[in-house]
């Protein structure tokens, strides 16, 4: 039965300086002496949310070079968000890259209108699911946590991911429906969110943890400090879980347009 083997990596951000984000990264991973199947950085990972500022990439930009190479290097699947010029405005673009090369992404889809990031990002038009060995996988960004229906398990995944900069502020609101998110959907979620204080001054204590298809908290790091999280799934406890508790087959058929 397959396994998976999670890095995820919490910590502060330094604002708006790419060399230094992607130093304090490769350090980061560098330091991780086991085999790992599945690194994980937080939202915008090389700038911060800094979607009102002129730091996107262009697509096949230094930020997307460094991931390549950092795969290539630690032999796994490296994935974190990266702000990347979309015509007038920017992707908020979840970045997936295999040791080989290849690259896929999802594009945020839901975008948060208190702090204005549609008046700078394009919202994403595709929901993704990504596959490392034999774990399907949803990737989701920050806000689309909010938003259930779009990530309801239509039995096509046995992982969710969500990387964030998530405020101090609503911690709460992160830890609840993480856990919500993994009940509902039958599925292992993955959840990794920044520490420290960003450019506008909003704090971030951090919330990255690993949970099963019960809600427990099956990892996570020490809030307010930079930490990472080795962790190994198993898919059996979930195969077995979804036939002694089939949920799912009892769940409304529908479908989301455009999707």
């Amino acid at each position: 039965m397959s396994t998976l083997i999670l890095a995820l990596i919490q910590t502060e951000l330094y604002w708006l300086d790419k060399p230094a984000n992607l130093a304090n990264f490769a350090d980061k991973i560098s330091n991780i002496k086991e085999p790992v199947d599945l690194i994980i950085l937080p939202e915008t990972f090389a700038t911060g949310f800094a979607i009102d500022q002129d730091c996107g990439e262009p697509a096949q930009g230094k930020v997307l070079t460094w991931l390549k190479d950092t795969a290539k290097t630690s032999n796994a699947v490296v994935a974190g968000s990266v702000l990347v010029n979309e015509g007038a405005k920017k992707a908020n673009r979840f970045y997936w890259v295999w040791p080989n090369g290849e690259v896929k992404f999802y594009d945020k889809r839901h975008l948060f209108c208190l702090g204005k990031e549609g008046d700078f990002v394009e919202a994403g038009q595709q929901r993704q699911v990504f596959t490392v060995n034999g774990f399907k996988i949803l990737p989701q960004v920050c806000y689309d946590l909010r938003f259930p229906v779009f990530q309801r398990n239509r039995n096509d995944y046995d992982l969710m991911v969500n990387v964030a900069n998530w405020p101090a502020a609503r911690r709460y609101v992160w830890d609840t429906l993480l856990k919500a998110r993994a009940m509902e959907n039958l599925c292992y979620v993955a959840a990794v969110n920044r520490v420290g204080d960003d450019g506008k001054g909003i704090a971030h204590n951090g919330g990255t943890a690993v949970y099963d298809f019960k809600g427990n908290t099956l990892a996570a790091t020490t809030d307010n400090c930079n930490g990472v999280i080795i962790y190994t799934l198993e898919k059996q406890p979930l195969t077995q879980f979804r036939e002694v508790f089939p949920a799912h087959l009892d769940a409304d058929d529908f479908q989301l347009n455009g999707f």
